[in-house]
Protein backbone atom coordinates (compact mmCIF):
# COMPACT_ATOMS: atom_id res chain seq x y z
CA UNK A 1 0.00 0.00 0.00
CA UNK A 2 1.36 3.38 -0.96
CA UNK A 3 2.06 5.96 2.50
CA UNK A 4 -0.61 8.49 0.36
CA UNK A 5 -3.01 5.72 0.65
CA UNK A 6 -2.32 4.87 4.33
CA UNK A 7 -2.38 8.53 5.35
CA UNK A 8 -5.82 9.18 3.89
CA UNK A 9 -7.20 5.78 5.47
CA UNK A 10 -5.75 6.75 8.67
CA UNK A 11 -7.13 10.24 8.82
CA UNK A 12 -10.77 8.65 8.24
CA UNK A 13 -10.18 6.28 11.39
CA UNK A 14 -9.29 9.25 13.29
CA UNK A 15 -12.39 10.81 11.78
CA UNK A 16 -14.32 8.26 12.74
CA UNK A 17 -13.32 8.15 16.29
CA UNK A 18 -13.85 11.51 16.80
CA UNK A 19 -17.17 11.31 15.19
CA UNK A 20 -17.93 8.51 17.93
CA UNK A 21 -16.81 10.17 21.03
CA UNK A 22 -18.83 13.01 20.01
CA UNK A 23 -22.02 10.62 20.30
CA UNK A 24 -21.30 9.17 23.03
CA UNK A 25 -20.45 12.88 24.50
CA UNK A 26 -23.96 14.03 23.42
CA UNK A 27 -25.32 10.64 24.49
CA UNK A 28 -23.69 10.98 28.08
CA UNK A 29 -25.61 14.70 27.99
CA UNK A 30 -29.06 13.17 27.46
CA UNK A 31 -31.41 13.03 30.55
CA UNK A 32 -32.34 9.86 31.95
CA UNK A 33 -36.27 9.93 32.71
CA UNK A 34 -36.44 6.55 34.72
CA UNK A 35 -36.41 7.73 37.88
CA UNK A 36 -38.87 10.78 37.03
CA UNK A 37 -41.05 8.10 35.74
CA UNK A 38 -40.86 6.16 38.93
CA UNK A 39 -41.90 8.50 41.14
CA UNK A 40 -44.69 10.04 39.29
CA UNK A 41 -46.58 6.86 37.39
CA UNK A 42 -48.35 6.41 40.43
CA UNK A 43 -50.32 9.59 40.22
CA UNK A 44 -51.39 8.99 36.64
CA UNK A 45 -54.87 7.62 36.40
CA UNK A 46 -56.62 5.99 33.42
CA UNK A 47 -60.23 7.11 32.55
CA UNK A 48 -63.18 5.59 31.40
CA UNK A 49 -66.32 6.98 30.67
CA UNK A 50 -69.26 5.43 29.80
CA UNK A 51 -72.65 6.82 27.98
CA UNK A 52 -76.09 5.25 27.79
CA UNK A 53 -77.36 6.03 24.25
CA UNK A 54 -81.08 5.44 22.75
CA UNK A 55 -80.71 2.55 20.01
CA UNK A 56 -82.80 2.13 17.14
CA UNK A 57 -85.95 -0.65 16.96
CA UNK A 58 -85.02 -4.36 15.78
CA UNK A 59 -87.49 -3.61 13.42
CA UNK A 60 -86.19 -0.60 11.90
CA UNK A 61 -82.68 -2.46 11.68
CA UNK A 62 -83.80 -5.80 10.43
CA UNK A 63 -82.18 -6.40 6.81
CA UNK A 64 -84.01 -8.09 4.27
CA UNK A 65 -83.21 -11.40 3.57
CA UNK A 66 -85.10 -12.63 1.27
CA UNK A 67 -83.84 -14.00 -2.34
CA UNK A 68 -80.38 -14.33 -0.39
CA UNK A 69 -78.80 -17.50 -1.21
CA UNK A 70 -79.47 -20.19 2.24
CA UNK A 71 -75.46 -19.53 3.29
CA UNK A 72 -75.90 -15.75 3.43
CA UNK A 73 -78.85 -15.64 4.90
CA UNK A 74 -77.93 -18.18 8.00
CA UNK A 75 -75.06 -16.14 8.33
CA UNK A 76 -76.78 -13.18 8.94
CA UNK A 77 -79.28 -14.75 10.76
CA UNK A 78 -76.70 -15.45 13.51
CA UNK A 79 -76.24 -12.05 14.20
CA UNK A 80 -80.20 -11.57 14.94
CA UNK A 81 -81.37 -11.53 18.18
CA UNK A 82 -83.19 -14.76 19.24
CA UNK A 83 -86.88 -15.39 19.27
CA UNK A 84 -88.68 -13.96 22.58
CA UNK A 85 -85.61 -11.62 23.12
CA UNK A 86 -86.87 -7.55 24.06
CA UNK A 87 -86.03 -5.29 21.04
CA UNK A 88 -83.46 -3.19 21.19
CA UNK A 89 -84.83 -0.22 21.20
CA UNK A 90 -86.02 -0.49 24.79
CA UNK A 91 -82.63 -1.05 25.97
CA UNK A 92 -79.87 1.05 26.03
CA UNK A 93 -76.07 0.57 24.74
CA UNK A 94 -73.24 1.88 26.01
CA UNK A 95 -70.54 4.86 24.89
CA UNK A 96 -67.19 4.49 26.16
CA UNK A 97 -64.11 7.27 25.77
CA UNK A 98 -60.77 6.85 26.90
CA UNK A 99 -58.09 9.32 28.46
CA UNK A 100 -55.99 10.10 31.14
CA UNK A 101 -55.98 12.38 34.33
CA UNK A 102 -53.72 12.76 36.94
CA UNK A 103 -54.21 13.17 40.96
CA UNK A 104 -53.20 16.49 42.33
CA UNK A 105 -54.21 15.71 46.11
CA UNK A 106 -54.23 12.98 48.46
CA UNK A 107 -58.08 12.94 49.06
CA UNK A 108 -58.38 11.92 45.68
CA UNK A 109 -58.99 15.40 43.18
CA UNK A 110 -57.95 14.44 40.03
CA UNK A 111 -57.46 17.10 36.92
CA UNK A 112 -58.28 15.93 33.28
CA UNK A 113 -59.46 17.22 30.03
CA UNK A 114 -63.41 18.19 29.29
CA UNK A 115 -63.82 16.72 26.37
CA UNK A 116 -62.37 13.08 27.88
CA UNK A 117 -65.56 13.07 30.26
CA UNK A 118 -68.12 15.61 28.43
CA UNK A 119 -71.81 13.76 28.61
CA UNK A 120 -70.39 11.20 30.72
CA UNK A 121 -73.24 9.05 32.51
CA UNK A 122 -70.50 7.22 34.79
CA UNK A 123 -66.79 7.81 35.14
CA UNK A 124 -64.15 5.41 36.12
CA UNK A 125 -60.84 5.97 37.08
CA UNK A 126 -58.15 2.88 37.19
CA UNK A 127 -55.12 3.47 39.49
CA UNK A 128 -51.69 2.60 38.90
CA UNK A 129 -52.41 -0.99 41.03
CA UNK A 130 -55.13 -1.85 38.64
CA UNK A 131 -57.77 -0.85 41.29
CA UNK A 132 -60.55 0.84 39.95
CA UNK A 133 -62.79 3.88 41.17
CA UNK A 134 -66.29 5.46 40.98
CA UNK A 135 -65.68 9.58 40.19
CA UNK A 136 -67.61 12.30 40.70
CA UNK A 137 -67.81 15.20 38.24
CA UNK A 138 -67.19 18.68 40.50
CA UNK A 139 -67.27 20.79 37.46
CA UNK A 140 -65.97 21.84 34.10
CA UNK A 141 -64.86 24.41 32.03
CA UNK A 142 -65.15 23.90 28.60
CA UNK A 143 -63.65 27.13 27.52
CA UNK A 144 -60.16 25.95 28.71
CA UNK A 145 -61.07 22.19 28.52
CA UNK A 146 -60.41 21.44 31.91
CA UNK A 147 -62.33 19.09 34.25
CA UNK A 148 -61.84 18.69 38.46
CA UNK A 149 -63.15 15.15 39.39
CA UNK A 150 -63.49 13.31 42.89
CA UNK A 151 -62.73 9.50 43.93
CA UNK A 152 -62.89 8.42 47.91
CA UNK A 153 -59.78 8.11 48.79
CA UNK A 154 -57.19 9.06 51.48
CA UNK A 155 -52.97 9.04 51.18
CA UNK A 156 -52.92 8.50 47.47
CA UNK A 157 -50.00 9.38 45.37
CA UNK A 158 -49.72 12.95 43.94
CA UNK A 159 -47.93 15.28 41.80
CA UNK A 160 -45.41 17.89 42.05
CA UNK A 161 -46.87 20.90 40.21
CA UNK A 162 -44.64 23.14 38.67
CA UNK A 163 -44.68 26.51 37.35
CA UNK A 164 -46.08 26.51 33.32
CA UNK A 165 -44.71 30.19 33.15
CA UNK A 166 -41.15 29.66 33.47
CA UNK A 167 -41.55 27.57 30.48
CA UNK A 168 -39.37 28.28 27.40
CA UNK A 169 -38.49 26.75 23.47
CA UNK A 170 -36.19 24.31 23.71
CA UNK A 171 -36.44 22.57 27.15
CA UNK A 172 -37.17 18.80 28.03
CA UNK A 173 -40.43 17.85 28.55
CA UNK A 174 -42.38 14.41 29.30
CA UNK A 175 -45.46 13.47 29.27
CA UNK A 176 -46.93 10.25 30.21
CA UNK A 177 -50.43 8.85 29.85
CA UNK A 178 -53.06 6.10 27.82
CA UNK A 179 -52.16 6.59 24.66
CA UNK A 180 -54.83 3.71 22.45
CA UNK A 181 -55.49 2.48 26.18
CA UNK A 182 -52.00 1.44 26.75
CA UNK A 183 -51.42 2.69 30.21
CA UNK A 184 -49.04 4.49 31.71
CA UNK A 185 -46.62 5.42 28.30
CA UNK A 186 -43.94 7.89 28.54
CA UNK A 187 -43.42 10.16 25.23
CA UNK A 188 -40.60 12.79 25.70
CA UNK A 189 -39.57 15.90 23.69
CA UNK A 190 -39.02 19.60 23.79
CA UNK A 191 -41.34 22.64 24.32
CA UNK A 192 -41.69 24.03 20.70
CA UNK A 193 -43.45 27.54 21.86
CA UNK A 194 -45.53 28.93 24.82
CA UNK A 195 -48.22 31.27 24.81
CA UNK A 196 -49.68 29.28 21.34
CA UNK A 197 -53.49 30.36 20.25
CA UNK A 198 -55.95 27.78 18.78
CA UNK A 199 -58.61 28.99 16.96
CA UNK A 200 -61.89 28.70 19.71
CA UNK A 201 -59.69 28.94 22.51
CA UNK A 202 -59.06 32.15 23.31
CA UNK A 203 -58.57 31.79 26.67
CA UNK A 204 -55.66 29.38 26.93
CA UNK A 205 -51.93 30.55 25.76
CA UNK A 206 -51.37 26.57 24.94
CA UNK A 207 -47.97 25.17 25.33
CA UNK A 208 -46.87 23.42 22.44
CA UNK A 209 -44.75 20.97 21.94
CA UNK A 210 -43.23 17.97 19.93
CA UNK A 211 -44.28 14.91 22.41
CA UNK A 212 -45.54 12.28 21.11
CA UNK A 213 -49.28 12.34 21.96
CA UNK A 214 -52.10 10.51 20.51
CA UNK A 215 -55.69 9.72 21.61
CA UNK A 216 -55.97 8.62 24.74
CA UNK A 217 -53.08 10.61 26.15
CA UNK A 218 -55.56 13.46 26.73
CA UNK A 219 -55.68 14.80 30.53
CA UNK A 220 -52.64 13.21 30.86
CA UNK A 221 -49.62 15.42 32.81
CA UNK A 222 -46.52 17.00 31.04
CA UNK A 223 -43.63 17.19 33.35
CA UNK A 224 -40.55 19.43 33.39
CA UNK A 225 -36.83 17.63 34.42
CA UNK A 226 -37.81 18.25 38.13
CA UNK A 227 -40.65 16.14 37.92
CA UNK A 228 -42.85 18.69 37.87
CA UNK A 229 -46.33 19.00 35.87
CA UNK A 230 -46.28 22.11 33.97
CA UNK A 231 -49.52 21.33 31.72
CA UNK A 232 -52.49 19.09 30.56
CA UNK A 233 -52.16 17.34 27.31
CA UNK A 234 -54.43 18.11 25.46
CA UNK A 235 -55.05 18.55 21.58
CA UNK A 236 -52.54 17.32 18.76
CA UNK A 237 -52.07 19.03 15.07
CA UNK A 238 -53.28 16.49 13.00
CA UNK A 239 -53.87 15.50 9.03
CA UNK A 240 -53.69 11.38 9.82
CA UNK A 241 -55.89 11.34 13.21
CA UNK A 242 -52.17 10.54 14.47
CA UNK A 243 -49.23 12.54 16.06
CA UNK A 244 -47.52 14.60 13.29
CA UNK A 245 -45.10 16.53 15.55
CA UNK A 246 -47.17 19.24 17.05
CA UNK A 247 -49.57 18.69 20.37
CA UNK A 248 -50.92 21.50 22.67
CA UNK A 249 -50.69 21.30 26.39
CA UNK A 250 -53.07 23.77 28.77
CA UNK A 251 -50.61 25.55 31.16
CA UNK A 252 -50.66 24.52 34.49
CA UNK A 253 -51.21 27.77 35.94
CA UNK A 254 -54.30 27.99 34.07
CA UNK A 255 -55.31 24.40 34.97
CA UNK A 256 -54.92 25.04 38.43
CA UNK A 257 -57.22 28.32 38.63
CA UNK A 258 -59.96 26.88 37.17
CA UNK A 259 -59.65 23.98 39.19
CA UNK A 260 -59.65 26.22 42.27
CA UNK A 261 -62.45 27.97 41.21
CA UNK A 262 -64.73 24.96 40.16
CA UNK A 263 -63.97 23.45 43.68
CA UNK A 264 -64.77 26.90 45.43
CA UNK A 265 -67.68 28.08 43.25
CA UNK A 266 -68.63 25.33 40.92
CA UNK A 267 -68.13 27.98 37.71
CA UNK A 268 -65.57 29.36 36.01
CA UNK A 269 -65.27 33.48 36.45
CA UNK A 270 -63.03 35.24 33.63
CA UNK A 271 -62.26 39.11 32.76
CA UNK A 272 -63.71 40.60 29.98
CA UNK A 273 -63.57 43.58 28.14
CA UNK A 274 -66.24 43.51 25.31
CA UNK A 275 -64.57 43.84 22.58
CA UNK A 276 -64.19 42.36 19.06
CA UNK A 277 -60.54 42.71 18.24
CA UNK A 278 -58.33 41.31 14.90
CA UNK A 279 -54.76 41.02 14.15
CA UNK A 280 -53.20 44.18 12.74
CA UNK A 281 -51.16 43.20 9.44
CA UNK A 282 -48.81 45.49 7.82
CA UNK A 283 -51.55 47.50 5.39
CA UNK A 284 -53.25 47.81 8.61
CA UNK A 285 -50.23 49.60 10.47
CA UNK A 286 -49.74 51.84 7.73
CA UNK A 287 -52.97 52.51 7.53
CA UNK A 288 -53.04 53.88 11.36
CA UNK A 289 -49.61 54.92 11.54
CA UNK A 290 -47.82 52.14 13.42
CA UNK A 291 -44.19 51.24 12.58
CA UNK A 292 -44.64 47.56 12.56
CA UNK A 293 -47.72 45.46 12.88
CA UNK A 294 -48.78 44.77 16.38
CA UNK A 295 -51.07 45.64 18.82
CA UNK A 296 -54.74 44.50 18.81
CA UNK A 297 -57.40 46.47 16.61
CA UNK A 298 -60.47 47.12 18.31
CA UNK A 299 -63.25 45.87 15.53
CA UNK A 300 -66.35 46.27 17.64
CA UNK A 301 -67.31 47.48 21.36
CA UNK A 302 -69.94 45.25 22.68
CA UNK A 303 -72.62 48.51 23.59
CA UNK A 304 -72.66 48.53 27.89
CA UNK A 305 -69.41 46.88 28.26
CA UNK A 306 -66.64 47.59 30.15
CA UNK A 307 -64.46 48.57 27.30
CA UNK A 308 -68.01 51.24 26.00
CA UNK A 309 -67.84 52.51 29.59
CA UNK A 310 -64.57 52.93 29.93
CA UNK A 311 -64.12 54.84 26.98
CA UNK A 312 -62.41 52.76 24.69
CA UNK A 313 -63.53 53.32 20.96
CA UNK A 314 -63.52 51.29 17.78
CA UNK A 315 -60.17 51.82 15.81
CA UNK A 316 -58.14 52.08 18.42
CA UNK A 317 -54.94 49.09 18.81
CA UNK A 318 -54.04 48.09 21.83
CA UNK A 319 -50.62 47.93 22.05
CA UNK A 320 -50.44 46.96 25.97
CA UNK A 321 -52.58 46.42 28.97
CA UNK A 322 -50.85 47.12 32.35
CA UNK A 323 -47.69 47.07 31.26
CA UNK A 324 -47.53 43.95 29.46
CA UNK A 325 -46.73 44.32 25.64
CA UNK A 326 -49.67 42.86 23.00
CA UNK A 327 -47.38 41.75 20.12
CA UNK A 328 -50.29 39.67 18.52
CA UNK A 329 -54.14 40.47 19.14
CA UNK A 330 -54.08 36.92 20.65
CA UNK A 331 -52.19 37.73 23.29
CA UNK A 332 -54.87 40.31 24.90
CA UNK A 333 -58.09 37.64 26.20
CA UNK A 334 -55.03 35.96 27.57
CA UNK A 335 -53.83 38.50 29.71
CA UNK A 336 -57.93 40.01 30.06
CA UNK A 337 -59.08 36.13 30.81
CA UNK A 338 -56.20 35.99 33.61
CA UNK A 339 -58.00 38.85 35.73
CA UNK A 340 -61.32 38.53 37.86
CA UNK A 341 -64.18 41.34 37.61
CA UNK A 342 -63.60 44.64 39.06
CA UNK A 343 -59.76 44.23 38.69
CA UNK A 344 -57.72 47.58 37.03
CA UNK A 345 -56.41 47.51 33.40
CA UNK A 346 -54.52 50.49 31.86
CA UNK A 347 -54.63 49.55 28.34
CA UNK A 348 -52.20 51.79 26.13
CA UNK A 349 -53.74 52.18 23.02
CA UNK A 350 -53.36 53.74 19.25
CA UNK A 351 -55.67 56.45 18.39
CA UNK A 352 -55.81 59.00 15.72
CA UNK A 353 -51.80 58.24 15.26
CA UNK A 354 -51.11 59.01 18.83
CA UNK A 355 -50.32 57.53 22.28
CA UNK A 356 -52.87 57.46 25.08
CA UNK A 357 -53.53 55.58 27.90
CA UNK A 358 -57.06 54.38 28.41
CA UNK A 359 -58.42 53.14 32.17
CA UNK A 360 -61.28 50.92 32.04
CA UNK A 361 -62.63 48.07 35.18
CA UNK A 362 -62.33 44.32 33.51
CA UNK A 363 -66.13 42.79 33.86
CA UNK A 364 -66.76 39.28 34.05
CA UNK A 365 -67.47 37.29 30.90
CA UNK A 366 -71.01 36.36 30.12
CA UNK A 367 -71.97 33.36 29.26
CA UNK A 368 -73.29 33.48 25.90
CA UNK A 369 -72.24 36.85 24.05
CA UNK A 370 -75.22 38.53 21.78
CA UNK A 371 -74.57 38.88 18.19
CA UNK A 372 -75.90 41.11 15.69
CA UNK A 373 -77.93 39.81 12.67
CA UNK A 374 -77.31 40.93 8.87
CA UNK A 375 -78.61 44.76 8.77
CA UNK A 376 -81.54 45.26 6.43
CA UNK A 377 -81.18 47.49 3.27
CA UNK A 378 -83.27 50.92 2.94
CA UNK A 379 -82.73 54.50 2.48
CA UNK A 380 -81.79 56.44 -0.11
CA UNK A 381 -79.58 55.28 -2.24
CA UNK A 382 -76.25 57.01 -3.05
CA UNK A 383 -73.26 55.75 -5.41
CA UNK A 384 -69.46 56.05 -5.56
CA UNK A 385 -68.27 55.25 -9.19
CA UNK A 386 -64.20 55.71 -7.30
CA UNK A 387 -64.77 52.61 -4.87
CA UNK A 388 -67.28 50.86 -7.17
CA UNK A 389 -70.22 50.07 -4.71
CA UNK A 390 -73.56 51.78 -4.00
CA UNK A 391 -74.66 52.71 -0.41
CA UNK A 392 -78.02 53.59 1.40
CA UNK A 393 -78.39 55.25 4.32
CA UNK A 394 -79.06 53.68 7.92
CA UNK A 395 -82.87 54.70 9.16
CA UNK A 396 -82.87 55.36 12.65
CA UNK A 397 -84.78 52.56 14.07
CA UNK A 398 -81.85 49.93 12.51
CA UNK A 399 -79.56 52.26 14.21
CA UNK A 400 -81.29 52.15 17.32
CA UNK A 401 -82.18 48.14 16.75
CA UNK A 402 -78.40 47.12 15.88
CA UNK A 403 -76.74 50.41 17.89
CA UNK A 404 -75.03 51.75 15.43
CA UNK A 405 -74.49 55.43 15.57
CA UNK A 406 -74.22 55.70 11.83
CA UNK A 407 -72.62 54.22 9.02
CA UNK A 408 -74.05 53.39 5.70
CA UNK A 409 -75.29 49.56 3.99
CA UNK A 410 -73.80 48.20 0.30
CA UNK A 411 -77.07 48.16 -2.15
CA UNK A 412 -75.15 46.89 -4.75
CA UNK A 413 -71.27 46.19 -6.00
CA UNK A 414 -69.84 46.93 -9.29
CA UNK A 415 -66.96 46.57 -10.89
CA UNK A 416 -63.77 48.24 -8.81
CA UNK A 417 -61.69 47.86 -5.71
CA UNK A 418 -65.08 47.03 -3.38
CA UNK A 419 -65.53 43.40 -5.32
CA UNK A 420 -61.84 43.10 -5.80
CA UNK A 421 -61.66 43.23 -1.88
CA UNK A 422 -64.56 40.92 -1.28
CA UNK A 423 -67.55 43.20 -0.20
CA UNK A 424 -70.70 42.41 -0.55
CA UNK A 425 -74.38 43.55 -0.65
CA UNK A 426 -75.86 43.90 2.96
CA UNK A 427 -72.04 44.98 4.13
CA UNK A 428 -72.42 47.85 6.34
CA UNK A 429 -69.26 50.57 6.36
CA UNK A 430 -69.06 52.35 9.38
CA UNK A 431 -65.28 53.86 8.86
CA UNK A 432 -63.19 54.84 6.23
CA UNK A 433 -59.58 55.89 6.15
CA UNK A 434 -60.17 56.20 9.72
CA UNK A 435 -63.42 58.24 10.11
CA UNK A 436 -66.52 57.48 11.24
CA UNK A 437 -69.20 57.46 8.58
CA UNK A 438 -72.42 59.27 9.54
CA UNK A 439 -74.08 59.78 5.94
CA UNK A 440 -74.06 58.66 2.25
CA UNK A 441 -72.97 61.86 1.78
CA UNK A 442 -70.34 62.01 4.24
CA UNK A 443 -68.95 58.45 2.55
CA UNK A 444 -69.17 59.61 -0.57
CA UNK A 445 -66.52 63.03 0.39
CA UNK A 446 -64.40 60.66 2.57
CA UNK A 447 -63.93 58.02 -0.65
CA UNK A 448 -63.26 60.99 -3.26
CA UNK A 449 -60.17 62.22 -0.72
CA UNK A 450 -58.96 59.40 -0.28
CA UNK A 451 -55.12 58.66 -0.83
CA UNK A 452 -53.54 57.03 -3.73
CA UNK A 453 -51.18 54.02 -3.40
CA UNK A 454 -51.27 53.78 0.31
CA UNK A 455 -53.02 51.63 2.82
CA UNK A 456 -56.61 52.61 3.53
CA UNK A 457 -58.83 51.02 6.02
CA UNK A 458 -62.48 50.32 6.00
CA UNK A 459 -64.57 49.33 9.03
CA UNK A 460 -67.26 47.05 7.68
CA UNK A 461 -70.16 44.69 9.77
CA UNK A 462 -71.65 41.49 8.24
CA UNK A 463 -73.92 39.69 9.76
CA UNK A 464 -72.78 41.40 12.96
CA UNK A 465 -69.55 40.91 12.86
CA UNK A 466 -66.73 44.04 12.75
CA UNK A 467 -63.84 43.88 11.39
CA UNK A 468 -61.06 46.13 9.37
CA UNK A 469 -59.70 45.54 5.87
CA UNK A 470 -57.58 47.37 3.89
CA UNK A 471 -57.24 48.43 -0.01
CA UNK A 472 -55.12 50.58 -1.93
CA UNK A 473 -56.68 52.77 -4.63
CA UNK A 474 -53.67 53.20 -7.85
CA UNK A 475 -55.69 55.62 -9.83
Amino acid sequence: MSIPRLKSYLSIIAAVLVLGQTVAAQAADLPDFTQLVEQASPAVVNISTTQKLPDRKVSDQMPDLEGLPPMLREFFERGMPPQGRPPRGDRQREAQSLGSGFIISPDGYILTNNHVIADADEIIVRLADRSELKAKLIGTDPRSDVALLKVEGKDLPVLKLGKSQDLKAGQWVVAIGSPFGFDHTVTQGIVSAVGRSLPNDNYVPFIQTDVPINPGNSGGPLFNLAGEVVGINSQIYTRSGGFMGVSFAIPIDVAMDVSNQLKSGGKVSRGWLGVVIQEVNKDLAESFGLEKPAGALVAQIQDGGPAAKGGLLVGDVILSMNGQPIVMSADLPHLVGALKSGAKADLEVIRDGKRKHVELTVGAIPEEGKELDALPKSGVERSSNRLGVAVVELTDEQKKTFDLKGGVVIKEVQDGPAALIGLRPGDVITHLNNQAIDSTKEFMDIAKALPKNRSVSMRVLRQGRASFITFKLAE
